[in-house]
């Protein structure tokens, strides 16, 4: 199984449409390059999971209805929804590993020489297929256990959602090992199970001798083990799951079924049912051309003046990450409708690929970001604040941008640009008014309490299909089959990701680390403002390395608690970690989404990184400037 350079990014995650995870991706074969013929085997779970995106998507649309039109309420849907949504999540965990989607890191694979990347893939081959493993039996007792326990409404064994978790590990066991044996040669495949071995046998050797470390074995297994997987291209999810797996194996009495469960909790909330149905609305903007209407507006209104096509790329940024939630979609959106006449006016590749990586990590506050709706439902946070304020911190976040690309645009000449006529501005402007509405309508809908973030990506996935259908030419039942199965696996390696890092986190919360750094952050000279100032600088560094959702999911429920008890308002402090999270995400050399900006530009990273420090020291001041004035973050409350 080839290489990926993290395909949905980032920080939104996140979601893009497989196309163009196929376009960003690393470059080297995958699973299907491997082998082909697993293919057709696919298919039907691939229409297993198309179905259930489409059917959660309706039963949700038909709660909105028979709750706000006929005012009777529909009490077993939400039921169906989490039996369905669960399915999902791991048939999609399944097809993202055949269609090698799961987030990973791989810049220092890729730096490697050929003959040490061999057996460094097979090293991570062969640590998946030994976490699955190891997980296998206790997802199974886990499901049996279940059975005692009734659905409320249906009256159902929770036995019959529970057992895709079973399901899902199976699944993905079986192509793990498959591509394995297709894709790397068997002489690095067994030196990398023997080494793999190995640690194990050694680890369970030197279990009592573990056990009387402490907290000290955060350290060997949550950071060590972890951070040499990551960095050995292992999946985020898996490298979790093998941090977890081995802290309770070899160093404490608790079972592994503990796992299962903290997977099947991190990934079950209601809440979170809006993720795939965000990333099917953001595969809607790009197949309808929703996005490409508002980029063609804007450039009419104000792409004649100085900066002009700066400002409509930061404004097209602004405006298509309220509709898609996705950085990867909204810059793909963007840059092929700006990058020819920017490099018309004299922009340099290297500024415009910086300007859209930046503009990308400005605008992920901007509801409906993905980021947000996750963290409101890990940190028990209000998402309809987090929407509220999003567009505020946004807000302040464009204005260090424009203000800086003004200045970059001083000596601009705009002898041959010519403006548009009002003529032109006002037909466009019908052709992208139904566009610029939906981005309103979500943030509306949820502040004002009219629908929850979850009933709100249904109706907005309705508006996009009928307008898509009425104004911008349709979308075909082909490809709108591929984008419902490009939902299921995008989805389902972001809420892997999602649960194998709830279980981690409770084993470091069960470590009793989380109290010391509670008291020693709590002591900290300054109090709350070094702890935000704390907090940014672990937020950029984990955003860098770990892509800028597993760190939200890992740290939350760490750092939300002290945060509290130093008196930060819950906002405040999601505002200040999510915007250094994503300056952290487009942050070279590491950053993740940095180089999937380089490859949507088709420019060399070593161009851009030139570029890049005056945009993100902008940022890092807007973050400074959010942190230091909690009122930006609380007065759209």
């Amino acid at each position: 199984m080839g290489p990926v350079q993290d395909p949905a990014s980032a920080g939104d995650g996140w979601p893009a449409p497989a196309g163009l995870a196929a376009a960003v991706a690393a470059g080297e074969g995958g699973p299907v390059d491997a082998a082909p013929a697993a293919a057709r085997w696919m298919r039907p779970l691939e229409a297993i999971a198309a179905a259930l995106v489409l059917t959660i998507a309706v039963l949700l649309l038909a709660g909105v209805a028979s709750r706000y039109v006929f005012a009777r309420p529909v009490v077993w849907i939400d039921e169906v929804v989490s039996t369905a949504f669960i399915w999902l999540t791991m048939l999609g965990a399944v097809l993202a590993v055949h269609r090698n989607e799961h987030l990973r890191l791989m810049i220092f694979v890729e730096r490697l020489p050929p003959r040490w990347r061999e057996y460094t893939q097979a090293f991570a081959l062969v640590a998946m297929a030994a976490v699955l493993a190891a997980l296998i039996e206790p997802a199974l007792t886990y499901a049996r256990e279940e059975w005692l326990i009734r659905t409320p409404a249906l009256d159902l064994p929770n036995t019959y959602r529970v057992s895709a978790i079973a399901f899902g590990l199976i699944g993905m066991l079986l192509l793990v090992l498959f591509y394995a044996g297709r894709s790397v040669p068997i002489r690095s495949l067994v030196a990398a199970a023997l080494l793999v071995a190995a640690v194990a046998l050694g680890c369970w050797l030197l279990g009592p001798q573990l056990t009387k470390l402490g907290a000290w074995n955060l350290s060997i297994f949550l950071i060590g083990f972890v951070g040499v997987c990551l960095f050995a291209g292992v999946p985020i999810a898996f490298c979790f799951g093998i941090g977890a797996v081995c802290y309770l194996a070899f160093t404490t009495h608790v079972p592994l079924m503990v796992v299962i469960g903290r997977m099947d909790e991190g990934m079950s909330s209601l809440v979170l049912v809006s993720v795939p149905i965000f990333v099917l609305l953001g595969c809607i903007l790009d197949s309808s051309g929703m996005g490409k209407a508002i980029v063609d507006f804007l450039a009419s209104l104000i792409g004649h003046v100085k900066a002009g096509m700066s400002y409509v790329l930061l404004g097209s940024l602004f405006i298509v990450s309220g509709i898609s939630g996705s950085k990867v979609s909204d810059m793909a959106t963007v840059a092929p409708a700006l990058f020819p006449e920017m490099k018309r006016r004299g922009y340099k590749p290297g500024e415009m690929v910086a300007l859209l990586a930046t503009g990308a990590a400005m605008a992920d506050t901007v509801p409906p970001s993905i980021v947000l709706i996750v963290l409101g439902a890990v940190a028990g946070v209000s998402i309809a604040g987090l929407f509220q304020s999003g567009f505020v911190v946004a807000g302040v976040l464009l204005l260090s941008l424009v203000g800086l690309a003004r200045w970059k645009a001083r000596h601009e000449n705009l002898a041959d640009t010519r403006r548009a006529g009002a003529g032109q501005v006002a037909r466009l402007l019908v052709v992208a008014a139904p566009a610029l509405v939906l981005p309103f309508l979500i943030r509306s809908a949820v502040g004002e309490g009219v629908a929850t973030a979850t009933e709100v990506s249904t109706v907005a996935v309705a508006y996009a299909l009928l307008i898509g259908q009425l104004m911008y030419g349709g979308i075909g039942m082909r490809r709108f089959y591929q984008m419902l199965v490009e939902t299921a696996a995008l989805s389902g390696a972001v809420l892997l990701v999602l649960g194998a890092a709830s279980a981690m986190a409770w084993a470091i919360t069960q470590s009793g680390v989380v109290i010391k750094l509670s008291a020693f952050l709590g002591s900290l000279p300054g109090s709350g403002a070094a702890f935000l100032a704390a907090s940014i600088i672990v937020f950029l560094v984990l955003g860098c390395l770990l892509e800028g959702l597993p760190a939200v999911l890992l740290l939350a429920p760490i750092m939300f608690p002290i945060a509290r008890k130093l008196g930060i308002h819950d906002i405040h402090y999601s505002m200040v970690i999510v915007c250094a999270m994503n300056i952290g995400l487009m942050l070279p050399p590491i950053g993740v989404g940095f180089y999937i900006a380089c490859r949507i530009g088709d420019v060399s990273p070593d161009e851009v990184i030139r570029a890049i420090w005056p945009y993100l020291a902008a940022l890092l001041v807007g973050v400074v400037v959010i942190a230091a004035v909690p009122w930006l973050s609380t007065v759209a409350l």
